[in-house]
């Protein structure tokens, strides 16, 4: 038995009671005290830490902050005030509830979105088309052939498949070409 007392540490304060509250006590902020500066003031006060002192810190600070030992304010730490008011966060404050006279009742409040359609309800008339009262036809016109016998010649405006395909013209083969070019030289020698 003589052993184990030998070996133990210390006896520190527990953390939640003594070392944290004497911390921020101490610091005596207006703002609170962050979790930093409670940690170097209690470096300093109790030199000798455990090596997962930061870890305890943590867990501890945040079980005082459940169980409402101490308040989180903009990442500070301070002593719960009985006689405070509540933080707020930021944005518009809420509107203050004026109490009702008695003997008016509250009409249930409307839900969100578009209302269902009532299947009892008879179906609507299909609206009447309205024509525009131009007579052309929707759309891009149709693309009309050129005259058969020139500009001048007919006056006929028949639809006629086109002529040429569309498109890239297809690429001419090297063998056409060199009988081209062989028959010009025939052409050029005999005149």
């Amino acid at each position: 038995m003589a052993t184990e007392e030998v070996n133990k540490p210390p006896s520190l304060p527990s953390y939640p009671q003594q070392m944290i509250v004497n911390a921020i006590e101490a610091l005596n902020d207006k703002n609170g005290s962050n979790k930093t500066s409670i940690s170097k003031y209690i470096e300093s006060q109790y030199g000798d830490l455990p090596a997962g002192h930061t870890t305890l810190l943590s867990h501890h600070l945040n079980r005082m902050k459940e169980t409402g030992e101490l308040i989180f304010w903009k990442n500070n730490y301070m002593k719960a005030d009985p006689n405070a008011p509540p933080r707020r966060g930021r944005g518009r404050p809420p509107k203050s509830k004026d109490p009702l006279p008695p003997g008016v009742v509250l009409s249930p409040a409307r839900p969100r979105g578009r209302p269902p359609k009532d299947p009892n309800a008879p179906p609507k008339s299909p609206k009447p088309k309205v024509a525009s009262g131009t007579g052309k036809p929707r759309g891009r016109p149709r693309k009309m052939a050129r005259p058969a016998g020139g500009i001048g010649g007919s006056s006929t405006t028949t639809m006629v498949a086109a002529v040429r395909p569309r498109g890239r013209p297809p690429k001419v083969k090297a063998s056409a070409l060199t009988e081209a070019n062989s028959g010009l030289g025939k052409v050029e020698s005999e005149v």
